[in-house]
């Protein structure tokens, strides 16, 4: 091998690893080097990058394939924090370089890998060595590396995207356009099939795309039908379980656009229409069922843009987050979750009381997955947070009692009974039509509500009207 290389080529790296008998001795001596800040910073000094430059021109793929992926390894190394190096990465055309060689070795997934290690270390730091990357790479080579379905190339591809959006505004409005989305679709569907949720990159990358921006719509259809008989992908279902976590994680933080608040509802309702609810899921999301994840992740989505205050709260703090809430009540989202709520088999305390067995047939429906009750009453409490137009909604569709009922435990919704008291403490909060007609409904029997104690309110008998009240039990 080293006969073949030139001179000019060789002693260079010889002379620096102080072996001049072995390129395989020599390249493991630089790599091995090249891990300390002043390994790299000395091996600069000999201008050594231009040198693995030129071996990843001279080397032919895939007969040299050792050794191309020993000088990769060099170099992701030599571009790890040292600005000199990543400069002269750039002064020597080692995009162009690296592209030749990953466009020859693409099925290789492990040389691709270390090629992309290599750009995702050029690219952490200035605008002009990722702008360099992007010319190079966007969007015809990065759209054939998303293809790879292995995560080994998936998360350093996330990184070099997420990195070039992040640090410039002209690259982001890139990534945003039909082929930049295409480009993420494919990392999705890589990540859906061999990642998860939990990929830092892609992560990072959706919430700055579909959460801090209005982009989920369009990434969605991206993840299009394939099957005619297919209302929803396990790719659009993997989409909503990451902007879902990302939504709970930034909960006060980030409020969610408009356009996807919108989208996401849309989904909701589309999930509900076509699902038949004749039997239901024993377990938790993800279920492994499409449509009922697509419906589960859309509603928790619902849930925690709700979340975080009242509505002149959210307004005061973040505009944004009221238009979102606003915008959701205005769709008719109350009347849809109280409809969903009257249809579901009741809480199995409920059941137990009324001596109905918990598999009993009767015209109700059971849940489509472990917990869509408590979601949907979460989404109920949260929208009732001193909202007096929601508080008096419910009540004007006869739903007080309902969502009194949600104040057990039951066996298929964990943490339902503490869900069900925190929306009967909003809708009572600064209520007082609502605490009256619960007030009555105590005291004529209507309704056994002993949680009332729990969230510190008691019944009295006002001595003026004579009617019933809640006041707060001291």
């Amino acid at each position: 091998m080293e006969a073949s290389l030139p001179e000019e080529v060789l002693q260079p790296l010889l002379h620096a690893s102080d072996l001049s008998y072995s390129l395989e001795g020599c390249l493991k001596f630089l790599l091995e080097s090249s891990k300390t800040d002043s390994g790299r910073s000395d091996l600069a000094s000999k201008c050594i990058l231009p040198s693995i430059l030129r071996l990843l021109q001279l080397l032919p793929y895939p007969s040299s394939r050792h050794y191309l992926n020993l000088s990769l390894k060099v170099l992701r190394n030599l571009c790890a924090g040292e600005v000199s190096n990543q400069n002269s990465f750039v002064d020597h055309d080692g995009s162009v370089i690296v592209s030749e060689l990953l466009d020859s070795a693409i099925a290789d997934f492990e040389t691709v890998r270390f090629g992309l290690q290599v750009l995702a270390n050029v690219v952490l730091f200035g605008e002009k060595r990722q702008r360099d990357v992007w010319l190079r790479f966007f969007p015809e080579r990065f759209l054939s590396i998303a293809k790879i379905r292995r995560r080994e190339t998936c998360d350093p591809l996330c990184m070099i995207l997420y990195t070039c959006f992040d640090g410039s505004s002209e690259i982001a409005s890139e990534l945003c356009s039909s082929e930049g989305l295409t480009i993420i679709a494919e990392t999705l569907r890589t990540s859906s099939s061999v990642g998860s949720v939990e990929d830092y990159w892609l992560k990072l990358l959706v919430s700055r795309i579909c959460v801090e921006d209005d982009y989920f719509p369009k990434l969605f259809s991206k993840l299009y039908k394939v099957a005619e008989n297919e209302k929803f992908t396990s790719e659009q279902a993997f989409l909503l379980r990451i902007v879902s976590d990302i939504a709970n994680e930034r909960i006060g933080k980030v409020a969610i656009p408009k356009d996807t608040a919108s989208s996401i509802l849309g989904l909701f309702k589309q999930s509900v229409d076509v699902f038949d609810f004749v039997s239901g899921e024993r377990s938790e999301l993800p279920t492994g069922s499409t449509i009922v994840d697509v419906m589960g992740y859309s509603l928790v989505i619902i849930r925690d843009a709700c979340a975080g205050g009242s509505l002149e709260e959210l307004n005061k703090d973040n505009k944004d987050s009221g238009d979102t809430v606003e915008l959701l009540l205005s769709s008719g989202l109350i009347e849809l979750l109280l409809d969903l709520l009257r249809k579901l088999d009741p809480p199995t305390t409920i059941k137990k009381a009324l001596n109905q067995s918990p598999t009993s047939s009767s015209s109700f429906k059971p849940c489509p997955y472990r917990g869509f009750r408590r979601d949907i009453v979460s989404v109920i409490g949260n929208c009732a947070y001193r909202r007096k137009e929601v508080q008096d909604e419910i009540r004007e569709r006869d739903g007080l009692v309902l969502m009194l009922q949600q104040c057990v435990t039951d066996d298929e919704n964990p943490f339902l009974r503490e869900w069900g008291l925190w929306c009967v403490r909003n809708l009572l909060e600064g209520n007082p039509e609502n605490q009256e007609v619960v007030a009555e409904l105590e005291i004529k029997g209507s309704v056994d509500v002993p949680q009332l104690r729990e969230i510190g309110l008691r019944v009295e008998i006002d001595p003026k009207t004579a009617r019933p009240k809640l006041v707060n039990d001291t």
